[in-house]
């Protein structure tokens, strides 16, 4: 039996004041769609409709290299796509996740419980914490809709309203701010017709003349981080990580190339704490923990049932199996509150 106090261990990573860092597992919680059920999805309602005969060729090799059981991702990379029908994808893409977005607010209406993130941003405001940093790479709004069940103001770079504008930080006056820094866009960013980017927060399609503003996996992805808003996002996020004195992973596989360096060499160089609760651990996050570069570490994994957890720490050589949810960010409040 080991000796590993993980409890003591995740309360002390905690007591740090973490980085929230979310990934695709924390919205996959709520049922959100997964990068398979996505590739799915594109292939069936991608519209092709006037695509040059080059671009039909390209969509035909990339729906036959998903098939095949490349992730969506790697199928981004392989098969080179024109602007035109990158534009389509994003279209199908925000078509998917808007939909299950709306649903999940509508269900949260009747739940007042619904976000187990709503129930961690009250346990860290209740300190002396005026300010909570969020970076995640989702589109989606589960992030705002937990706040606004706890009554915690949100910002995401811009003004707050149903039209809204680009804003500064300083701009956006609150007792309390929970700061969600979106680096791969969200659903309700939008190009307007003037070419500038707004945030439209009453819609369930996209407005005519504008077109939505996320970042799909794949070669584009490169290029268009370097505009705004994303180049300031992914600048926000960075400072937000490079001040940060913890770091909590809910369902990150640490994939990203915009924010993960960042994180290494903060736990690697300056040895911040990390802590990582998720279904599954990436290869990448294995690598981090497992390699021995990261030097405080708490990962949890769910093991052959929800009612087991894996625990990785830093503090023992060997993995240890404990029988109870400690993997999920429900489980997780378990051991810090």
């Amino acid at each position: 039996m080991s000796d590993l106090n993980f409890e003591k261990q995740a309360q002390d990573y905690y007591g740090k004041a973490p980085l929230i860092i979310l990934g695709s597992g924390a919205s996959a919680a709520h049922g959100m769609s997964g990068m398979g059920a996505l590739a799915k999805h594109l292939v069936e309602n991608t519209d092709i409709s006037g695509l040059s005969a080059a671009e039909i060729e390209a969509w035909e090799k990339f729906c036959q290299v998903l098939l095949d059981g490349v992730d969506l991702e790697s199928a981004l990379h392989q098969v080179a796509v024109t602007e035109e029908l990158t534009s389509r994808i994003i279209t199908a893409t925000w078509s998917l996740i808007s939909s299950e977005d709306i649903q999940i607010f509508h269900d949260s209406l009747q739940s007042q419980a619904m976000f187990p993130l709503s129930r961690l941003l009250r346990h860290m405001f209740k300190s002396s914490l005026t300010k909570i940093n969020i970076v995640t790479t989702n589109y989606d709004r589960l992030a705002e809709y937990a706040c606004d069940q706890e009554g915690a103001h949100h910002y995401t770079g811009f003004s707050h309203g149903f039209f809204r504008q680009r804003a500064e930080p300083n701009e956006i006056k609150s007792a309390r701010r929970v700061n969600i820094w979106k680096v791969h866009g969200s659903l309700d960013w939008f190009k307007s017709p003037l070419e500038d980017i707004v945030a439209l927060s009453n819609i369930q399609g996209i407005p005519a003349n504008y077109k939505p503003t996320i970042v799909t996996p794949g070669t584009q992805k490169y290029q268009t981080t370097h505009l705004e808003p994303y180049r300031s996002t992914i600048h926000n996020a960075d400072l937000a990580i490079t001040a940060a004195n913890s770091y909590l992973c809910i369902g990150y596989g640490f994939n990203d190339e915009h924010i993960q360096p960042n994180i290494m060499s903060k736990c690697q160089r300056q040895n911040t704490p990390i802590t990582i609760i998720t279904y599954a651990l990436s290869d990448a996050a294995r690598k981090l923990i497992l390699d021995g570069k990261a030097q405080n570490y708490l990962a949890i994994e769910r093991g052959a049932t929800d009612d087991q957890s894996i625990v990785y720490s830093s503090l023992n050589e060997t993995p240890v199996t404990v029988e109870k949810n400690i993997w999920s960010l429900e489980g997780y409040l378990s051991l810090i509150m």
